[in-house]
């Protein structure tokens, strides 16, 4: 047996130091809510970790469906035109997995797993957004005085449309098991139901539902989807938008740590559309990334952007700063789409925009990656025995 006292002090030193090294990272290790996810899941949630700590990934929403006037042109994307590289999360949707024909959804569902797996072949990350329409009324997903039903309380247990619900998340199981790469494996997705549910424009808006049926719902959707269904490629984030100013606030309709993965916030009021205000929006987003790394989950600016991005520095003097405050722990940031016909509606610059040379040089910093800079993001990083 060796005694450390009996070594040469500088060997002893450098013994002591790993040790500390390999407990501070052992007590960083942030673990999923679901055991048995898929180990390309885990690998995925822990490197966003380890990325976190010095970096943000640049996220668009529909980046690689469509741009600013065009539609399906394979390994396009509005950003790689401009970079030469697509964005590190590509955001699609599961609004049209319901409430159309048979064949629709079908089209809908294989159409997405296309885009989904392509991105993984290609070394990037999905987000799935759910602009879910009403289950129980016309409407669509956006609420609409004399139109519009309070579905939450009908597809919660014990509500009158639940087993119409288990049918819908019976499908994105089925879609979650055939999600597989050319490795073979399941392809790992942050899934963000029920997005600024602190507003009223949904159905599942805080004006239209109690914080119990909110969190019923939270906690069945997941509960189903992981433990009945088996869906183990889920990673499930939780995100209001930006009406909340205290972490007691934010977490007020929070299902609790056992049924989130993700904290975000969706914010476009404090960083343009409304006002210019840096200090709130890092403040909120502060509030979210505090108790990320309090409960060793990940956080996310998981909706933001400028429509039309008429600030032609908006990117390093705007969304950066904000990214870049001290203590910021975020994995990604995500702008929204990039309309295929409308002339004004685009977050994203496409070539000629007068922001292009601002993007570049919020694509050429250090801190911001795209998918060109993501490598093995699905292997699981052997340092110091944490990852």
């Amino acid at each position: 047996m060796i005694k450390l006292w009996n070594m040469p002090k500088i060997t002893l030193l450098l013994i002591v130091s790993l040790l500390a090294a390999v407990a501070g990272a052992q007590a960083q290790k942030v673990q999923l809510i679901d055991k048995q996810a898929t180990r390309e899941t885990k690998a995925l949630y822990q490197n966003l970790w380890r990325l976190s700590g010095k970096h943000t990934l640049f996220g668009h929403q529909h980046a690689t469906e469509y741009g600013h006037g065009w539609a399906g042109e394979a390994g396009r994307s509005d950003v790689k035109s401009v970079t030469g590289s697509h964005p590190a999360v590509i955001g699609v949707d599961f609004s049209g997995f319901s409430g159309s024909s048979p064949e629709a959804m079908e089209r809908a569902k294989e159409a997405v797993r296309q885009n989904v797996v392509d991105t993984y072949n290609r070394g990037g990350i999905t987000t799935v957004a759910w602009h879910f329409n009403n289950p129980v009324s016309e409407g669509g997903f956006y609420w609409k005085d004399s139109v519009s039903l309070p579905a939450v309380k009908y597809i919660i247990p014990g509500g009158e449309a639940h087993a119409q619900y288990k049918v819908i998340l019976n499908g994105i199981g089925e879609w979650a098991h055939s999600i597989k790469g050319e490795d073979g494996a399941l392809v790992p997705v942050i899934f963000r139901p029920y997005h600024e549910f602190d507003g009223d424009w949904f159905w599942w808006g805080k004006a239209h539902t109690s914080r119990e049926d909110f969190i019923q719902l939270w906690r069945f959707t997941v509960t189903y989807l992981r433990d009945s269904l088996q869906v183990h490629n889920f990673i499930y984030a939780f995100s209001p938008d930006n009406r909340f100013n205290s972490e007691a606030e934010f977490l007020e309709r929070y299902p609790g740590d056992d049924w989130v993965d993700m904290v975000g916030m969706d914010n476009y009021a404090d960083v343009g559309r409304d006002q210019y205000d840096i200090e709130t929006a890092t403040r909120k987003l502060k509030i979210v990334s505090d108790y990320a790394v309090k409960k060793k989950k990940l956080a996310a600016f998981t909706e933001t952007g400028l429509e039309s991005i008429p600030n032609k520095t908006w990117w390093t003097k705007t969304l950066l700063p904000i990214l870049k405050a001290e203590g910021m722990r975020l994995a990604y940031v995500l702008v929204w789409r990039n309309d295929i016909w409308s002339p004004t509606h685009y977050y994203a610059p496409y070539p000629g925009h007068g922001s292009v040379p601002d993007f570049m040089e919020f694509y050429h910093d250090p801190f911001s990656l795209f998918e060109k800079d993501l490598g093995a993001i699905y292997k699981r990083k052997k340092f110091l025995g944490v990852f």
